[in-house]
C-alpha cells in the first residue's frame, strides 16, 4: 500500500466498536450502522472486532466472518479492524483450544490443551492482576504463550476478512521486551501470514504509541493515540486540542515533536475519541489529567448537545489539517460508555426492546403516553430512528468532514 493510499483510508476512518463483535455481542444495530457508514463515505472501520475480557469463542468467530462479508459485499475496499489487547481473563484464556496451526507455526509438538493463561503473564508480577482481584492482567509479549496467542488471535482475524490490527497498549505488553525484539518477532509471523492469506495480501498493524522504531524501520504501519484534550476552565465543559499538552501526539507550532518524543518523523497517524471511565468530581476541571472536566474524552463528548458535538468535531479536524498534516482525527461512530444518557422513542417497538436491551447496553420505561425512555451506556453517531433509537445524530457531521476532503 502506497503512503498515498494509506493517508486517505485514515483520513475516512472510524471507531464503530462492535460493528462485527464487541466481546460478548455484535452490534444489534448492524443495517443501520453499515447504512450510515457507506453514506458517510468511511472506508476504516476501528474496533470492529474486539475481546476485552471474553467471548463466545465459536459465536464470535462466525459473526465476524458473516459481516465481514456482507460489508465487503456492499463496498469491497473498507478495511475492517481486529483488536488485540492488553489484557488477558484467566477463565477466557484457560477454556480457548489451541488450533494445530499454531503449534506448527511456532515449530512445535502438537498438544491437545488450550491456553494457559499463566505462562502469559510477567514472571516477575508485573501487570499481573492490573485489571482487577479477578484474573485480568497485562500480558507478557517476551513469553511463547502471549505469542502464540497473538498469532492466533491474529490469524483468526484475518481468515475471516480482516485487514487491520489494533495491539492497544503495546508498551505495557511489552514493558520488559527489550528492544522490542519480541514483538518485532511477533509481527513478523503476522505480517507473513497476512502476505500469504488475507484477503488483499496485507494487514495493518497500529497500537497506542508514539512510534516504535527499530533500525530506522517502524514497528508500525501508524499510529494511534487519544485526542488528549485540554480543558478551558473559564467556561464549563469547554475545551480544545493543543500540540504539547501532556502527552499529546500533535506536531507543536515550530514544527517538532512533544515532549514525549517520535522517532519517526512523518509516520501518519490517527488520534481517537478514548474511553477509560471518570473520576469522582466529575464536572469539575482537572487540569493536567488526561480527563476532560472528570471524564473520558468519550463520555465528555456525549454530554455535550449535538451542536457543540458538531462544532467539536469540526475544530479537531481544522486543527490536525491546519498544524499537522500527518495526523487524522479517527470519527467516533460507536463506543462504550460510563456515563448514560437518555433517548425517547415515541412509538416503540416493546419486543425490539426486550431483545436488544441488554447486548446494547440500555434499560428503558414506559411513560403513560406509550413512548419509551432508553436510557443508555454507549455511544452512537447514528441518526435516530426506529432502527437506531437512541442514535445521538452525529452522522451528518462526520459525512460532511469525510466528503470535505480531497482524496
Amino acid at each position: 500500500m502506497s503512503r498515498k493510499v494509506l493517508e486517505n483510508y485514515l483520513s475516512r476512518a472510524v471507531t464503530h466498536t462492535g460493528l462485527c463483535y464487541d466481546n460478548f455481542a455484535p452490534s444489534r444495530t448492524f443495517p443501520d450502522d453499515l447504512r450510515m457508514l457507506l453514506w458517510e463515505g468511511a472506508k476504516f472501520v476501528g474496533r470492529a472486532g474486539l475481546i476485552w475480557q471474553a467471548t463466545d469463542e465459536e459465536k464470535h468467530r462466525r459473526t465476524c466472518r458473516e459481516r465481514a462479508r456482507i460489508i465487503h459485499e456492499s463496498d469491497p475496499d473498507i478495511i475492517l479492524q481486529g483488536c488485540i489487547f492488553e489484557c488477558i481473563w484467566k477463565p477466557y484464556i484457560d477454556s480457548l483450544p489451541i488450533p494445530e496451526w499454531v503449534f506448527t507455526e511456532f515449530s512445535l509438538p502438537a498438544e491437545k490443551r488450550c491456553f494457559r493463561y499463566d505462562d502469559m503473564l510477567f514472571p516477575d508480577g508485573t501487570y499481573v492482576d492490573h485489571w482487577g482481584k479477578q484474573g485480568g492482567s497485562v500480558e507478557d509479549i517476551r513469553q511463547r504463550e502471549t505469542q502464540m496467542y497473538f498469532y492466533y488471535r491474529a490469524r483468526c482475524y484475518i481468515d475471516d476478512g480482516f485487514e487491520a490490527l489494533h495491539f492497544g497498549q503495546v508498551h505495557l505488553i511489552g514493558a520488559k521486551d527489550e528492544g522490542f525484539r519480541c514483538w518485532r518477532e511477533t509481527l513478523d509471523r503476522i505480517r507473513a501470514y497476512a502476505r500469504r492469506h488475507a484477503r488483499r495480501h496485507f494487514v495493518l498493524c497500529d497500537a497506542h504509541t508514539h512510534g516504535i522504531v527499530i533500525g530506522g524501520e517502524s514497528l508500525f504501519d501508524y499510529n494511534a493515540w487519544p485526542l488528549r484534550l485540554k480543558e478551558d476552565p473559564a467556561h464549563p465543559m469547554r475545551c480544545s486540542v493543543e500540540a504539547g499538552y501532556l502527552d499529546s501526539i500533535y506536531l507543536d507550532s515550530k514544527g517538532g515533536r512533544t515532549p514525549s518524543g517520535w522517532s519517526a518523523d512523518s509516520l501518519p497517524y490517527f488520534v481517537e475519541v478514548d474511553n477509560f471511565g471518570r473520576l469522582p468530581q466529575a464536572g469539575t476541571p482537572t487540569l493536567d489529567t488526561y480527563y476532560v472536566w472528570g471524564y473520558d474524552e468519550i463520555d465528555w463528548l456525549m454530554l455535550q448537545t449535538r451542536e457543540e458535538r458538531s462544532r467539536m468535531l469540526r475544530e479537531i479536524h481544522a486543527f490536525l489539517s491546519q498544524t499537522d498534516p500527518n495526523g487524522h482525527l479517527e470519527m467516533p461512530s460507536r463506543r462504550c460508555l460510563t456515563e448514560s444518557y437518555e433517548s425517547i422513542w415515541p412509538h416503540p417497538d416493546i419486543d425490539w426492546l426486550e431483545a436488544y436491551r441488554k447486548d446494547e447496553f440500555f434499560s428503558y420505561t414506559l411513560r403513560p403516553d406509550g413512548a419509551a425512555v432508553i436510557s443508555r451506556r454507549y455511544y452512537s453517531a447514528n441518526n435516530p430512528s426506529s432502527a437506531c433509537p437512541f442514535g445521538l445524530g452525529d452522522e451528518e457531521t462526520i459525512a460532511r468532514l469525510f466528503h470535505s476532503q480531497t482524496c
